[in-house]
């Protein structure tokens, strides 16, 4: 075939510009700014609201998202979150947009009550504890009405829930309490939705039988613990009522169910209790939480994270894969739970494990910046039983931001275009995946100004000198104060570099800065010589491996039955592990695991004690 010359020069000059052009990978998101993901990574990345209500308190500025309820209406997912100003919505839980509603009764409304009945969704939420139902056949909108009918049951209502059962009937679940049991009680659906006879007491914590129960930072204070947030979930013709304990600053807050055959019980404490519990790892605690099947047909569990640093109602959404298995058990797969894991839409062989085994490549690895650390000191949840604010973080070092925990940070003395982070994987890796995590460093923003917004570059390189752009959120407008970042291809990159453009905030503070993909080299062996001592406190177990040189961390795995070790706990660096979280009269299964960047080992043998 013969082209006439014009038409040769053409060709040339585009194989010359196509030759020119860098190998650039990049995000996966939309021009709009959508995020077209198959994946997503705790915490969930959205606008969270800075708590308006403390400027005259205190003066504290800290961003919260907690206490979430969930509902799917109409194929989207609407999600309520305690003194928030609107909600958000999402039809692929990637992507959330927060609605400003056209009327809008709660905006310091703690732990809102959230439902769909007869093409409505109704809501319930007050901060007084007595409050009106309101509803709306249109929450994208947001004219929501009110009957003025007001709730008002003795000792009015905490963390409400409401329920709507498969025959109409509406169920209403509250309490918050140190010292009170959750109560649950029916209410007239065409009438105002005022209570139908009396309150019923239903259950209340036995911390001396639960371990998981007791209160403090791993269980170890002697303290009340608090009994919060009931969540209704029917599944076939059993009730299953979830509720949070033992305290919402904790690590280990989390979430256990009772069930029954009825809506008001009698019920049963689960033996395979907590269903949430997320002890360690970046980002810790999953209570508080409620429960929503998706449009296909999968349930997941949204629970509240804890961060108290700048205050100890600092805290976070996150995700997790839930459902039931054959024999009816509930469970809430927390294991590598804030790590990348498979959205819903996104096929998996198995809905329980949705982890994509993208490891963790940027823990503790050399890394260093342009701009020296400020040197202050900011107020912080100390580990005391009051869990107020007594203690300091003095320490802001460059070091902070790959440790793997969200409550240490860095910060840095300059906040302008000039700045750089990079990490060093110190071998080349399949990089697929960034998440920039930004704290609130003396911050002065209250509520929620539209000016909110990150702005960076992502870079990767192999041998530090030569890089392409990964990610270019340099023109950003969405507010993404834990920036997650799924890459449209693996990028092979020693070197992964922050180069910073602007933020809102006085100050430019990351809490981590966290690179996922997997190495090109072997995964840990099966750890050995793995052991379990039930101590004579029986809410306790003491377990031990030998530690393995080449591991990053390790997950041990226990439950109820070998074949469902449904609990997990995450820990980096070392090689025991006193778990504290059993029921005194259970027999418990425990197994354990190792892994690095490269992938996870073969888990050990099942031990079993009584």
């Amino acid at each position: 075939m013969k082209f006439h010359k014009p038409v040769t020069y053409i060709i040339l000059l585009l194989l010359i510009f196509l030759a020119w052009q860098p190998s650039t990978v990049t995000a996966q998101d939309t021009p709009t700014g959508e995020r077209n993901y198959k994946t997503y990574c705790n915490p969930i990345d959205i606008d969270y609201s800075y708590m308006s209500h403390y400027r005259a308190r205190n003066n504290v500025s800290y961003r919260s998202g907690a206490d979430p309820a969930i509902v799917n209406f109409k194929g989207k997912y609407y999600l309520f979150v305690t003194r928030s100003h609107g909600y958000w919505v999402s039809d692929d839980m990637s992507n959330w947009t927060f609605i400003r509603p056209q009327s809008w009764y709660f905006n310091g409304s703690n732990a809102p009550a959230a439902a769909v009945k007869d093409g409505k969704v109704i809501v319930l939420g007050d901060p007084s504890g007595r409050g009106a139902v309101i509803e709306t056949d249109n929450p994208e909108l947001g004219d929501w009405k009110t009957n003025f009918a007001v709730i008002n049951p003795p000792g009015g209502v905490q963390d409400p829930n409401l329920f709507v059962d498969d025959d109409g009937r509406v169920y209403l679940y509250e309490e918050s309490s140190n010292k009170w049991p959750i109560r649950g009680v029916e209410l007239d659906a065409g009438n105002y939705y005022v209570p139908i006879g009396e309150q019923v007491d239903l259950f209340n914590l036995e911390p001396e039988k639960h371990g998981w129960e007791r209160f403090g930072q791993d269980h170890k204070s002697d303290l009340k613990p608090f009994i919060e947030g009931p969540w209704m979930v029917k599944h076939g013709d059993t009730y299953y009522l979830e509720y949070g304990a033992p305290g919402t600053q904790w690590n280990v807050y989390a979430d256990g169910v009772y069930t029954g055959k009825t809506p008001l019980g009698p019920f049963e404490y689960a033996p395979y209790n907590p269903i949430s519990y997320k002890p360690g790892g970046f980002l810790k605690g999953s209570g508080h939480g409620s429960t929503v099947r998706d449009n296909d047909g999968n349930y997941w569990h949204f629970a509240t994270m804890a961060i108290s640093v700048n205050y100890k109602f600092e805290r976070r959404i996150g995700m997790y894969p839930a459902g039931f298995d054959d024999n009816g058990q509930m469970y809430v797969n927390t294991a590598y739970g804030d790590y990348p894991h498979y959205l819903p839409g996104t096929e998996v062989k198995n809905h329980k494990n949705r982890f994509t085994g993208w490891m963790l490549l940027s823990y503790q690895k050399p890394v260093k910046t342009n701009s020296p650390l400020v040197e202050s000191e900011v107020n912080v949840v100390d580990e005391s039983d009051s869990g107020y604010m007594l203690g300091q973080i003095t320490d802001f070092n460059i070091e902070k931001v790959n440790d793997e925990e969200i409550r240490s940070y860095w910060v840095s003395a300059a906040n302008d275009d000039s700045i750089y982070v990079t990490i060093d994987l110190e071998e080349v890796m399949d990089v697929k995946a960034v998440q920039i995590n930004f704290q609130d460093f003396k911050s002065e923003i209250f509520g929620r100004p539209d000016t909110l917004r990150q702005q960076f570059v992502l870079k990767a390189s192999k041998d530090g000198e030569a890089w392409e752009t990964i990610a270019d959120y340099s023109n950003n407008q969405r507010d993404m104060p834990h920036g997650y970042i799924e890459l449209a291809r693996p990028a092979e990159a020693r070197y992964i570099r922050y180069e910073h453009v602007y933020l809102t905030n006085k100050y430019l503070a990351i809490s981590e800065f966290r690179v996922f993909g997997n190495g090109k080299g072997n995964p840990p062996a099966k750890p050995e010589d793995f052991g379990v001592r039930r101590q004579a406190d029986r809410r306790n177990a003491d377990l031990s491996w030998d530690a393995d040189p080449t591991a990053t961390g390790y997950v041990i795995y226990w439950g109820i039955d070998k074949d469902r070790l449904n609990l997990s706990a995450l820990m980096y660096g070392q090689s025991s592990y006193e778990l504290r979280a059993l029921n005194t009269d259970q027999s418990y299964y425990y197994q354990v695991e190792a892994f690095n960047e490269n992938g996870i080992s073969e888990r050990s043998e099942i031990l079993y004690t009584e």
